[in-house]
């Protein structure tokens, strides 16, 4: 097996992969606090660290992967109060909802999604145990984390432990100990949920979550933690001092962190306005090219947000798509003649192949890079082009291993090279005017979209063939104005939608 390396913003350098534990990968990743659908932001980790997951088990690693949903935090009792609904049903409600998109965007289910309700007997556990360590301290019903008793506080984000806690003094609590102790348990407060603790009625500060929660499923140690660039500091560096500061022992070996996404250069955010929610892209655009988009460059890249790249997306998927249809169609035609690809391709298209299988786990391996990834795609895409151009002669067998491969290696980045023909609705819409096409030519209707453009194609060559020009004229600007083109190639005429 290769070598992965990684980048670990820890040591600010890439590292070869090297787990605790031989042939097995744990892995933490923060998701979304639910009191909204998610935004495009928050679809750039899911999709990474899905994708990184992937390429790990291809690799041959067994991966347990741990996503959480902060489903009680300020925001959630905010949007609640002012829906005038109970806080718990609003981050149901939004769970529910980033499943709809995580599977939109074919991002698979974690090992485990627990979430902070779930957790609170773990939470409370913690905190209580950095109390006992003289790690934390309790006033009047809020607990926070004495941040001078760890002293390697700032290593994860590469800052003064000093300048830290001078900025942290905007809006100090004057009870604190240090302006930069930061809260584990929050006393409760009218309105707003609360669970009992020994320190009285209260909720879990938002860092200790994780800590908790990975330690459950994890461990005291584990081999990676993600996120986004955005949650360094204070969140993964107040992780780092609780459990760290608990156990004693590293929390995670590697620390891995997307870019932000970028609209005009500028960062993504609520406040500039810029923000983009991704059931809005998604009524726009499918969730593959979305996907496709969001691997467009490496993970840790600032990727920059239009139309006009979604739209390169998806022109760059539909060549993807459209080398893998050609070489079914040749397979089949094959087939049908009578003419059987051997089992093995020959020696000069097996070493082709090896080659680009070869460059693609060469930029995987390289911190994941799907950008390159991508790129050994389209040239195996090029390459069953070539082959598929003279499929008379070719190596049927390569044409039959390379849609194979090609197929296989797209499915690591989460890519379904399956031609997407649109919903069912807009299905049904064209099968209807398929058929009255069909019943103006005076033909009876086939059944499906598939079998009436079968037949469609067959009158038109047979019209070709006998000079009826005016009929296959109809034929094709027919399905042009319902959105079809033709394409007449040696192998026979080609269809596809756009």
């Amino acid at each position: 097996m290769s070598e992965i390396n990684v980048y670990n913003t820890l040591t600010a350098k890439k590292e070869p992969l090297v787990p605790r534990e031989p042939g097995k990968i744990g892995m933490y990743v923060c998701g979304p606090t639910t009191y909204n659908f998610i935004h495009l932001g928050n679809a750039r980790p899911l999709v990474a660290f899905d994708t990184i997951r992937r390429y790990l088990a291809y690799k041959g690693f067994d991966v347990t992967y741990i996503l959480n949903f902060t489903d009680v935090d300020d925001k959630i009792i905010n949007r609640a109060n002012e829906e005038g609904q109970a806080p718990q049903a609003l981050a149901d409600h939004y769970i529910e909802e980033y499943f709809k998109d995580a599977d939109a965007l074919n991002v698979n289910r974690a090992t485990v999604h627990p979430t902070v309700s779930g957790h609170i007997t773990e939470i409370i556990d913690f905190v209580q145990a950095l109390i006992d360590k003289g790690m934390a301290y309790e006033i009047d019903g809020d607990v926070y984390y004495s941040v001078s008793k760890f002293k390697e506080y700032g290593k994860l984000s590469k800052r003064n432990r000093e300048d830290l806690l001078d900025g942290a003094r905007v809006g100090v609590d004057e009870r604190k100990k240090e302006a930069g102790d930061f809260a584990l348990w929050k006393k409760a407060k009218p309105g707003e949920p609360f669970w009992e603790s020994p320190w009285g009625l209260g909720r879990p500060g938002w860092h200790i979550e994780c800590s908790a929660m990975s330690h459950k499923y994890l461990g005291e140690s584990f081999d990676i933690h993600g996120g986004g660039f955005d949650l360094i500091f204070p969140h993964h560096e107040n992780e780092i001092a609780q459990s760290e500061g608990r156990f004693g022992k590293p929390m995670a070996k590697y620390w891995m962190h997307n870019g932000f996404i970028t609209v005009n250069q500028e960062k993504m955010s609520k406040s500039l306005g810029n923000f983009f929610m991704l059931r809005d892209i998604l009524a726009k655009f499918p969730g593959p090219v979305i996907r496709f988009y969001l691997l467009s460059v490496h993970y840790r890249s600032p990727l920059d947000f239009d139309d006009q790249k979604l739209e390169s997306a998806a022109k760059g998927l539909e060549r993807l798509r459209t080398a893998a249809r050609l070489s079914r169609e040749v397979l089949d035609r094959q087939e049908a003649q009578g003419v059987m690809a051997l089992q093995q391709p020959g020696p000069e298209g097996a070493e082709e192949l090896a080659k680009l299988r070869k460059q693609f786990e060469d930029a995987m391996d390289d911190d994941f890079n799907t950008a390159l990834a991508n790129a050994a795609l389209f040239d195996m895409a090029r390459l069953l082009n070539s082959w598929n151009a003279s499929a008379e002669t070719a190596d049927l067998a390569a044409i039959a291993a390379g849609l194979s491969q090609m197929t296989e290696l797209a499915e690591v980045l989460g890519i379904d090279l399956t031609e997407d023909r649109g919903g069912d609705e807009e299905d049904t819409e064209l099968n209807h005017a398929l058929k009255a096409l069909l019943t103006d030519l005076g033909e009876t209707s086939a059944n499906g979209i598939e079998m009436q453009m079968a037949t469609l194609l067959a009158l038109r060559e047979a019209a070709r063939k006998a000079k009826d020009f005016s009929k296959s004229d109809r034929i094709r600007d027919g399905l042009k104005r319902l959105g079809i083109q033709i394409e007449d190639t040696p192998q026979g005429p080609r269809w596809r939608r756009g």
